[in-house]
């Protein structure tokens, strides 16, 4: 016999139900209940609709932790709660404020805009539930630079983080990941859902289990595809890409002039890297620098750096993190 414990911050209509589920699929599997047992166990157990505000859950990445796959590939496929994509964040709180669904999932994904992006949000939804998820500090900033170079930006990895100095383009405080849950715990009511995304990497199921767990939703496994929503661009395209933008200017760099402009100012920017970045993929191999994109030498002082601040957040989601236990018992 499985006996299933649970501790989760709140019971919900949603969660009731959702355990309920849970019980059924045991009775369905115990030898001596019927499925008729079964159907009548549903259909006895009723839960109340309450009329409260809906329940809103707020996904705010970070950045280059996964976010594009989950916003694409995990939370369309949630049953039980409505997922407003990323590209209706900004309508989100008039979709919230009609009130057509009694749970919403909220995604965005934010880095160095964090606390002005929760600030916002938690003027209106002070109540959501956050779901927050980290990259390890050396992975993190060692994307974010590839990001920044395949859009045509020339630094190099030591002028884009200087962690001596803190006179690069992206500073210290940015990779300063507790303070984060801070300024979350500081705007919301309630502490966040840690996640890492190392967890994503050595176990999907379990991972995207811990995000349904959290927002008492459901899904079916084969309705997951694993692959990524986005393929990197190779070591050989970025060097080529950010020794282009070194002695080429590429329109767009500044953005300048009213929104209509500067967006086609931006839209033209990318358009040449792309172009760039293809053509990058004909160049032969001996024609391009040898030397590594980022040292492992740089990233190491990174990872040394940010060790305590890492180990703060893995603590704090092992004491705060809501909690599905299965106990099996003889």
């Amino acid at each position: 016999m499985r006996v299933y414990q649970f501790r989760h911050p709140g019971y919900s209509k949603e969660a009731v139900v959702k355990w309920i589920g849970k019980i059924n699929t045991l009775l369905q599997s115990a030898k001596g209940f019927t499925n008729e047992g079964e159907s009548y166990f549903c259909t006895e157990f009723s839960v109340m609709q309450d009329n409260g505000p809906p329940q809103v859950y707020f996904h705010v990445g970070l950045g280059k932790a996964a976010s594009t796959y989950l916003q694409y590939k995990v939370f369309p496929k949630l049953k039980g709660i409505h997922y407003i994509q990323r590209t209706s964040y900004k309508k989100s709180k008039k979709i919230i404020a009609r009130a057509n669904s009694d749970k919403y999932l909220v995604s965005r994904e934010f880095d160095r805009q964090l606390e002005d992006e929760v600030r916002w949000f938690s003027s209106f939804c002070p109540e959501a539930r956050v779901i927050i998820i980290f990259r390890r500090h050396d992975s993190w900033i060692a994307s974010q630079y590839r990001r920044h170079v395949k859009n045509g930006n020339s630094y190099s990895f030591s002028e884009f983080i200087d962690i001596e100095n803190d006179n690069g383009f992206w500073k210290k405080k940015e990779l300063c990941f507790f303070e984060k849950i801070k300024t979350i715990e500081q705007y919301f009511q309630h502490k966040p859902l840690v996640l890492f995304h190392d967890e994503l990497k050595k176990d999907p199921y379990k991972f995207i289990n811990k995000i349904a767990d959290f927002t008492c939703s459901t899904y079916k496994q084969e309705a997951i595809s694993l692959s990524p929503k986005h393929r990197s661009y190779n070591e050989k395209q970025l060097k080529i890409m950010r020794k282009v933008s070194r002695y080429v200017y590429i329109p767009g760099q500044n953005e300048q002039g009213n929104k209509l402009q500067r967006r086609l100012q931006l839209y033209s920017k990318r358009l040449v890297c792309y172009v760039v970045l293809y053509a990058a993929l004909f160049v032969p191999k001996r024609l391009v620098s040898k030397k590594k994109l980022i040292l492992q030498a740089e990233l190491d002082k990174i990872r040394e750096y940010f060790e305590e601040d890492w180990q703060r957040c893995l603590n704090y989601a092992k004491d705060n993190n809501p909690v599905t236990e299965q106990v099996a018992n003889a």
